[in-house]
């Protein structure tokens, strides 16, 4: 009751009929934090596509300038130099089949999964158990690659991956409460000009109709998306 009252009340600070400005929304979404841990400031944006036809969907990855604030652990299915390259670049977890039955048995301590080519034979026995869990290695995201330690360098720093889901509707991790203003901005505009390039061509009519932003436990926000849009290169 008491998290619902606190939802209530930071609701109640935003005008639903209004579209605020991105930095406008940054400071509301700083101020009406209600929970005891620094909470993830998140993006939601609509896109007037149709994710169910092939040639609409929007997939992709970015690296965020200003990261997520937050210790990204990765593992890395290589073996051989590529194995030692992984290493060498900061992963928290490198093998092959030995990671296979440790995830099989039901354990997920990391929070991204990269392979080489070589080793997706291997990788591809868990492609269920990852899948679900958006941990599944994947060329469209650079995450499959011979380039590995590059990918764990990008990994660490604050890649995000984004997909539309089914509705067309984007949601992507941009940082923290406790960020400065101006680099959850930084990140935001990252991300929305990665959405911008990532445009199918047959997509027809607004391509970003509506923006949102919130914190894990916040209401959502409604941004301008014109003037954003201005913003973003």
């Amino acid at each position: 009751m008491l998290k619902s009252r606190k939802h209530k009340e930071a609701k109640s600070k935003i005008d639903r009929t209004a579209l605020y400005p991105v930095e406008t929304a940054i400071d509301l979404v700083k101020e009406i934090k209600y929970a005891n841990f620094d909470e993830t400031v998140e993006i939601v944006v609509r896109l007037g596509v149709d994710p169910r036809k092939a040639d609409q969907m929007v997939r992709g990855a970015v690296v965020l300038p200003k990261g997520l604030g937050k210790q990204v652990r990765v593992l890395v299915f290589a073996k051989g130099e590529k194995a030692q390259e992984a290493s060498e670049a900061g992963a928290d977890f490198v093998g092959g089949d030995d990671l296979v039955e440790k995830i099989k048995e039901g354990w997920y301590d990391f929070d991204a999964a990269i392979a080489t080519p070589d080793m997706m034979g291997v990788v591809g026995k868990i492609g269920k158990l990852l899948g679900p869990r958006g941990l599944m290695p994947n060329p469209k995201v650079g995450t499959v690659t011979f380039e590995v330690g590059k990918a764990v360098r990008e990994a660490k720093s604050g890649k995000v991956e984004y997909r539309a889901e089914k509705t067309g509707i984007v949601h992507a991790p941009v940082g923290k409460v406790s960020f400065p203003g101006d680099h959850l901005k930084e990140n935001i505009l990252a991300l929305l000009e990665a959405l911008v390039k990532a445009k199918p061509s047959t997509s027809k009519g607004t391509y970003m109709k509506k923006i949102f932003l919130c914190s894990t436990m916040g209401p959502g926000i409604p941004v301008d998306v014109l003037a954003l849009q201005t913003l973003v290169k």
